[in-house]
């Protein structure tokens, strides 16, 4: 079964399920987190204390609402819209990025969380 975490800032809060890559495993074990958001275009993204490398299938071109780790940060991402890297209208990474998974529901809410804002991953409800 997939795994969902919560993802807390401010006033928005909204439920990503988790694929089954070894680097979204060690997120999990890492639960909860909290730092604090930074924004870099339509992107929420923020440091978290995992260590892991790419795996084969990281990419820079995302789709909107995926969520991804940054092994450069190491960081954690939330892509909402388009990016300074952006080559289009869909959200582009600085660079490759793990998929972790997908936000259920309109990630775009990520849009109210301002750089600064105090953000929280959290075990979510089991699908």
């Amino acid at each position: 079964m997939p795994s969902r975490i919560k993802i807390i800032a401010g006033k928005v809060s909204a439920l990503a399920e988790l694929n089954e890559s070894r680097t979204a495993r060690a997120v999990l074990a890492a639960l909860p987190i909290e730092s604090r958001a930074q924004r870099w275009g339509e992107e929420v993204y923020f440091s978290i204390p995992v260590q892991a490398g790419l795996e084969a299938d990281a990419r820079a071109d995302v789709e909107v609402g995926e969520i991804g780790y940054w092994p450069e940060g190491p960081a954690f991402c939330i892509f909402f819209g388009r990016t300074p890297a952006s080559l289009g209208q869909k959200p582009r990474a600085a660079s490759a990025v793990n998929i972790l998974g997908k936000v259920k529901g309109d990630a775009k809410l990520f849009g109210q969380v301002k750089s600064g804002a105090a953000i929280r991953l959290e075990l979510g409800v089991r699908s």
